[in-house]
């Protein structure tokens, strides 16, 4: 445990800075680490840069700010003062920031642009344009001079948390997560609060890069001394998620019961812990076991696991959890059901073959301000169809193109078959109109169907109307389509008709041969 002790604190050496280099390296306690983990002292792999927003890459930018980023981005770092010079543009603080926001690709040149800008302001540049080339120095690693820069900020009483909170951003990135840390500890010095704030700051960066267990053995030292709100088990539970680690989630919210207790407005780390669970080895039984302990303690999550879940429900068809999901939520005034909640549980109902509760739920939808979109539509009417419900299934046909949404190819070709099939060739018409005026492609099988279907049901004529119309558009008519065609034709004494549809037919096997 002494070694363990060891691993966060150490002297930042490698940055060169006076002010760190004569720093002891402190003791401290870490609970154990977990092997299967990213550590701190492991090697990571090569980082990329990020990718920077450009003036190129910026419209209606003005005149001036275009000309300067212009001068940064394609001038030697050497040349850049006699370059500005010689423009005579004269600049505002509002310039120099916007110039170096799209100016971080080139850190040398905007450097330089910052100091010759500073002549014309007195030296008197803002606190956001420092805190740009704090984070421009930082993304490209550039931590001695950016060391440097931050003891001028000093120097001007100009250093804040946003300073600090771009430094760890910086470090972590570049996988320097112990320098980071150190960062931290030494903002006392900077004249900046190293306060839970802070602390909550440095985690969110480095929970948001995957190294939640390195902020999770740092909390273990320093929350004797500052002490952990929800905001920090929040960030920490998050990282978890991230990382869809349900067995660290569950220790870490056991951790943070014990120091905070139960709190119903503490819903992100709730959301975050059972979001968890969801994606880790316990999937949805262990966190719905976890959702009812929270439930019994007045505690909910956020609408953003009432989603994840809901959707987990509709992929294994588990009907009972999404129904104790869908009860609890719609009592939370916070948690309001959306469209892609509804469309989950017109899913789940329809799925197990209760229809009509999928359509009553359709139908209740818009009295909660959620309206129908495709998916509601193509959901309730491919099940309608399924299940038979043909008068149904034919109203929301309707009312789905009236309001200008389409089914989709595959409902569109069940759609001919099935009302073909239950003796509704109207309906199979609208829907094969529909077809062809969306859809370019894979119409063969819907129209032979469609077709052989009419034929079947004694309408040779239609059937020989759209038949005649397949071959205009080049949709095959398959052998088997035209015979059952000219069976019928030849009952009723039309044996020309089909004669001029196989030339037709003829005509496009040769063209396609």
């Amino acid at each position: 445990m002494a070694k363990n002790r060891k691993r966060h604190r150490q002297d930042l050496r490698s940055s060169q800075n006076p002010d760190h280099s004569s720093r002891p390296v402190s003791q401290r306690s870490a609970s154990t680490p977990d092997p299967n983990h990213h550590r701190i002292n492991k090697e990571s792999p090569t980082r990329k840069l990020p990718v920077f927003v450009s003036y190129a890459d910026t419209p209606d930018l003005p005149a001036k700010v275009k000309l300067l980023c212009e001068i940064v981005a394609n001038t030697p770092s050497l040349e850049v003062d006699r370059v500005l010079d010689d423009t005579g543009v004269r600049v505002s603080t509002k310039d120099v920031e916007d110039v170096l926001k799209l100016s971080y690709t080139h850190p040398a040149a905007a450097v330089k642009f910052f100091r010759w800008s500073g002549y014309q302001l007195n030296d008197r540049h803002s606190p956001y344009a420092w805190n740009l080339i704090i984070d421009m120095l930082g993304k490209h690693c550039l931590f001695d001079a950016m060391w440097d820069a931050i003891k001028s900020m000093k120097k001007e009483g100009l250093l804040s948390l946003a300073t600090f909170a771009s430094v760890f951003g910086s470090y972590v990135m570049a996988d320097k997560v112990k320098e980071a840390l150190f960062a931290f500890e030494v903002m006392e010095q900077y004249g900046c609060s190293a306060d839970i704030v802070a602390l909550n700051s440095l985690f969110s960066a480095i929970c948001r890069d995957g190294k939640t267990i390195d902020a999770k053995d740092f909390l273990n030292f320093v929350k004797t001394k500052i002490k952990p709100d929800s905001d920090t088990y929040a960030i920490l539970l998050e990282g978890w998620e991230k990382e869809q680690d349900g067995v660290n989630a569950r220790k870490t919210f056991d951790e943070m019961v014990g120091e905070i207790g139960w709190d119903p407005n503490n819903f992100p780390a709730y959301d975050s812990f059972l979001n968890a669970l969801l994606k880790g080895s316990g999937g949805l039984q262990e966190a719905m076991m976890f959702f009812e302990i929270l439930k019994d303690r007045g505690c909910y999550p956020g609408i953003r696991f009432f989603k994840d879940a809901l959707d987990e429900c509709a992929t294994i068809g588990d009907i009972k959890s999404a129904k104790v999901l869908w009860d609890s939520m719609s009592g939370q005034n916070d948690c309001k059901p959306d469209i892609e909640l509804y469309n989950s549980m017109i899913y789940l109902h329809s799925y197990v073959q209760d229809v009509d509760v999928a359509k009553t739920m359709f139908d209740d939808m818009v009295f909660n301000g959620v309206f129908p979109d495709s998916q509601s539509y193509n959901i309730l009417f491919q099940f309608l169809m399924k299940s038979m419900k043909l008068k149904e299934a034919q109203q929301i046909f309707t009312e789905m193109v009236k309001n200008e949404f389409v089914p989709t190819h595959a409902n569109c070709c069940f759609a001919v078959r099935v009302f073909v099939e239950g003796g509704d060739p109207y309906t199979a018409i609208r829907v094969w109109k529909c077809m062809i005026e969306k859809y370019d492609s894979e119409l063969e099988e819907a129209g032979n169907v469609l077709v052989g279907g009419l034929r079947d049901l004694n309408r040779v004529p239609e059937a020989v109307k759209y038949a005649d119309d397949m071959l205009d558009r080049g949709i095959k008519l398959t052998p088997t389509t035209l015979a059952r065609l000219r069976q019928g034709l030849a009952k009723t004494g039309k044996g020309a008709v089909y004669d001029e549809l196989l030339k037709k037919w003829k005509l496009q096997e040769d063209s396609c041969s």
